[in-house]
């Protein structure tokens, strides 16, 4: 049955560094909840109250709207293989853009992406176990390289006008703040 932990254990630690996929859920006061799954070499555990996770360009931008109105923020690891756990981490999110002052000292965290378009920082306020008994089996392949073909293919230009286009608000119509926070110059023709 269920555990709760005020923070994560080294065993909690070494099964999220194992995880290819990872889910994060996020929701405003009103309007849709998004919950996201995310891959590839994206997340680090910082502390055992502390993990930071980069944001890849993506066709929304919903946890950036989400966080900026309400910073609850949850994040779903679930074994599929070897023994069952699902594990969960609760807690308050900061998300940085490009331009923010804490940016580097995340991103040299991660591999460098001309897709990197946030990175989120989860100070946590709750870890829960639960069993993940009926959670399948699943084998990992590969990551996919999809994104990266794209985005190198796009550079960075084109990938923040596809920010201008198409990630400045959330399915709901809430603003990302992404335009400014990137330190993106808009023609008037862009907007």
């Amino acid at each position: 049955m269920g555990k709760q932990f005020a923070e994560l254990s080294s065993k909690h630690i070494e099964f999220i560094e194992k995880q290819k996929i990872y889910f994060v859920a996020t929701a405003a006061q009103t309007g849709s909840v998004n919950l996201s799954p995310k891959g590839g070499d994206s997340l680090r555990v910082i502390s055992p109250s502390k993990i930071a996770w980069l944001n890849l360009t993506g066709s929304g931008n919903e946890s950036a709207s989400h966080v900026l109105q309400d910073p609850r923020m949850t994040i779903m690891f679930c074994a599929f293989e070897g023994s069952p756990l699902i594990l969960r981490t609760y807690g308050q999110a900061e998300v940085l853009h490009i331009k923010d002052t804490e940016w580097e000292q995340y991103a040299k965290l991660f591999p460098e992406s001309v897709a990197a378009r946030q990175i989120f920082v989860l100070d946590i306020s709750l870890v829960q176990s639960s069993c993940g008994m009926s959670v399948p089996y699943f084998t990992f392949e590969s990551d996919r390289d999809d994104l990266k073909k794209w985005s190198d293919k796009h550079g960075a230009e084109g990938i923040e006008n596809y920010w201008v286009k198409r990630n400045q608000k959330s399915i709901d119509g809430f603003d990302t703040e992404i335009v400014q926070r990137a330190g993106i110059k808009q023609n008037s023709s862009d907007s």
